[in-house]
């Protein structure tokens, strides 16, 4: 069976902060889709401290065309720099906008701020269902739930995953990275309304 192509557009949490290169979100996405009986090749288009804005600027080259599913991973840095949600709301509409007019359907790995930063959270928050809903895409509402501020699943710095917190992350996403190629290969997914998956 050939391989399907899956392509992660991200920040350090793709790139792999602080772990070893097959310790990475890609690397073992790629080994749970497998160990479920999907072949996949999960490129890694990670790229640490990178911004929604920065994701856009290089997604028509970190993206090949061969891509069948995108995950655009993005949000973390826009939100530890606190960048205006409408900003970043714009960002992601032509990150997604533009992979569809190239053919490559999306799957949204939403981000979340945390409580303390009050209003400023609520907006943020609300950007990834929001850009979904627009494009019809799928959405995996928080790639860090279960993992944010938990020391067993953090390195030291609180915030990037640990080798655990990322088998995590991957064991949760896998099943809906599945789904979603399901979908694209039955040819539903433009059909398919919008919504988060569980």
């Amino acid at each position: 069976m050939i391989a399907r192509r899956v392509t992660m557009l991200g920040d350090s949490l793709t790139a792999g902060y602080g772990v070893r290169t097959d310790q990475s979100l890609p690397v073992r996405l790629q080994a749970e889709l497998e160990r479920l009986g999907h072949p996949v090749r999960v490129a890694n288009a990670g790229v640490s401290g990178d911004t929604t804005a920065d994701g856009l600027r290089r997604m028509d080259r970190a993206v090949p065309q061969t891509t069948e599913l995108c995950l655009v991973a993005l949000g973390a840095n826009d939100m530890m720099r606190k960048i205006a949600p409408e900003q970043v709301r714009a960002n992601l509409d032509a990150i997604v906008s533009r992979l569809s007019g190239r053919g490559i359907p999306s799957l949204i790995c939403g981000m979340r701020a945390p409580p303390w930063f009050g209003s400023y959270a609520l907006a943020f928050d609300a950007v990834f269902a929001d850009v979904a809903r627009a494009h019809d895409a799928r959405l995996f509402p928080f790639l860090l739930e279960g993992i944010a501020l938990d020391p067993a699943y953090v390195l030291a710095d609180r915030i990037h995953p640990n080798a655990a917190g990322i088998e995590r992350i991957a064991n949760r996403l896998a099943p809906h990275v599945a789904h979603v190629l399901g979908e694209i290969r039955r040819g539903s997914l433009e059909r398919a309304k919008f919504r988060p998956l569980p």
